[in-house]
């Protein structure tokens, strides 16, 4: 096989993914050995070995200890619709993070103080080392765990007051719109920041997906009057699920 100025793993790794998209490669079928590999593409066993790793790294194959490296089957990617904050009475934190009135889901959280460090203290517009109420949210649709999320809200808004706990209280599991509004604060902005970054272990057992993954990381901060009332990361895999907005035409 001739190959080009490309570096040998990559020219290798090309054409197995080439394989695995034209169904030659079948989801669950094994992928050549290292010596196959090896004696089909004229290359050594360093190469073979990196091309694996190449596909590995993609999320296109999978290694099964002591039995070889297999074929993953591609999940079809699911929407993630955001459509920005809900007035009272119709949001709950899933519909917050999902917007599609089609899906239903049910989420766990527990929450803990702790002190704001850099990054979130100044999307809160608070000091470094001031106390906020940190709640982590696992969300589910139909038993699957779909995103993980985890907010941050100023402890010198909520502090001693009925809603301190996002799911405990009088108004337990309602969201954020509903529970400032509580405080005779009114939420009437959002702003959304959509990035992608490698997954971090614990994240990425959490969601289903195997080492290497990434995901897309939305970061959210909830404004009333301009002041900034709680802020979050939300997770998803990223080969799982497109973020999706609905925007009003204004």
């Amino acid at each position: 096989m001739a190959f080009g100025d490309q570096p040998a793993y990559l020219r290798v790794a090309d054409d197995l993914r080439k394989k695995i998209a034209a169904g030659e490669l079948p989801p669950h079928a094994r992928l050549p050995s290292q010596a196959r590999i090896r004696e089909e593409y004229g290359v050594s066993d360093t190469v073979a070995l990196e091309a694996r790793k190449v596909l590995m790294a993609e999320g296109l194959v999978e290694g099964r200890s002591g039995s070889g490296t297999y074929v993953r089957a591609q999940p079809v990617p699911r929407r993630v619709v955001r459509g920005g904050f809900h007035t009272a009475g119709e949001t709950t934190p899933f519909r917050q993070e999902q917007a599609d009135d089609r899906i239903t889901g049910t989420w766990d959280a527990d929450s803990e103080q702790e002190r704001a460090g850099r990054e979130i203290a100044g999307r809160l517009g608070i000091e470094v080392g001031e106390r906020v109420m940190r709640t982590r949210y696992v969300f589910r649709s139909l038993g699957e765990v779909v995103m993980l999320s985890t907010s941050w809200e100023p402890l010198a808004l909520t502090g001693r007051t009925p809603v301190i706990l996002p799911e405990e209280g009088p108004l337990a599991g309602r969201g954020v719109v509903d529970r400032m509004a509580a405080l005779d604060l009114v939420v009437d902005n959002v702003a959304e920041e959509v990035g992608a970054r490698p997954g971090r272990a614990e994240e990425v057992l959490a969601l289903g997906g195997v080492p290497g993954h990434w995901v897309m990381v939305t970061s959210r901060t909830y404004f009333a009057g301009g002041r900034p009332v709680e802020t979050a990361d939300v997770v998803v895999l990223a080969e799982r699920y497109r973020i999706a907005y609905r925007l009003p035409v204004k």
